[in-house]
């Protein structure tokens, strides 16, 4: 009688283990709730996306550029490099959603290179100034010829601090000049009112009356007033062949092929230096330095014709922001 009672409990709790276990970890296991996080790695104009989530059943990306995706860990490739946020939301069987976001900078052209990141919080352009390190940037005074040939007797390259140092022109490294991503352009030239420009274009705009500075003059360079214009736009080109006026060229022409350039039309407005020519050549340009070509026509009407092109200033600009 013993034994058999004993098989019947042992039969009793054998059954109610096999048919119960469920409850036991259903009281233990975890329950995440549903989140999302986005891990990306970026090869050229690639980017691999992995979807981190919890309780997700179905993913929705945004790439940022007009396509989309359902796919949980996708692979997408940008026709274009630039800015762009890319959207991840997930979602799980109850309808709830989760979503993140992140920004990427993908083989960035020299147009968002010059603009900045169009699309971070509290975007407001991307501000550059004259930079004082001329010598690790490779700056110089150059003729206005086809080769931009050194200026005989000057050094290539340029002391660090040489408008400070030897010009006593400390000033024209303090103006700002901010490029937007929608074209408007603004120009701070900060407490002395005044910009770095060509002693004759300001001879010859206002007989030198707005002259505060002319210790470069023996280089034909001065700071001047200037009132930056308010609502100024300016204009980018990455491939161009630009002509401009030279003593050198034929017919007092020269053509610069295939050449990135940045120009202010129908405007008074310049950047970094001002003289007849407005529209200057973008040597170079990283993300955080950009070396421009700026004309300057120092010609006297004896020497050579007022308002054509004799040198041009090679110089190199900081990003600040």
């Amino acid at each position: 009688m013993k034994k058999s009672l004993f098989y019947l409990v042992s039969g009793f709790l054998f059954i109610m283990v096999i048919l119960f276990p469920s409850c036991s970890e259903d009281e233990t296991r975890p329950v995440f709730p549903l989140s999302a996080e986005i891990f990306n790695s970026v090869v050229g104009k690639q980017v691999a996306f992995t979807a981190l989530t919890h309780s997700a059943v179905s993913w929705e990306w945004n790439f940022g550029d007009g396509n989309t995706s359902t796919e949980q860990n996708p692979v997408h490739v940008y026709e274009e490099g630039g800015y762009y946020i890319a959207t991840l939301t997930a979602k799980d069987n109850a309808g709830n959603t989760a979503s993140s976001e992140v920004n990427l900078a993908i083989s960035l052209p020299p147009y968002a290179l010059l603009t900045g990141n169009h699309t971070a919080d509290g975007y407001t352009g991307k501000t550059w100034k004259l930079t004082s390190s001329h010598n690790g940037a490779g700056d110089y005074l150059a003729n206005a010829d086809a080769n931009l040939s050194v200026v005989s007797g000057t050094p290539k390259p340029l002391p660090d601090g040489i408008f400070s140092t030897q010009f006593k022109m400390g000033d024209i490294y303090e103006d700002e000049f901010t490029f937007y991503y929608d074209g408007s352009y603004q120009h701070d030239v900060k407490e002395d009112g005044a910009s770095f420009g060509g002693l004759v274009f300001e001879i010859a705009s206002t007989g030198g009356a707005g002259i505060v500075n002319m210790n470069g003059k023996d280089y034909g360079l001065c700071i001047a007033k200037y009132t930056p214009e308010s609502n100024a736009t300016f204009t980018f080109a990455e491939d161009e062949n630009l002509t401009v006026s030279s003593v050198y060229g034929a017919g007092g022409q020269l053509t610069f092929n295939n050449v990135m350039t940045i120009d202010f039309p129908n405007s008074t407005e310049f950047v970094g230096f001002r003289d007849f020519q407005r529209k200057v050549i973008v040597n170079k340009i990283t993300n955080t330095q950009m070396q421009l070509v700026m004309f300057m026509a120092a010609g006297d009407g004896e020497t050579a014709p007022v308002g054509i092109n004799t040198h041009a200033l090679v110089l190199s600009f900081d990003a600040i922001n």
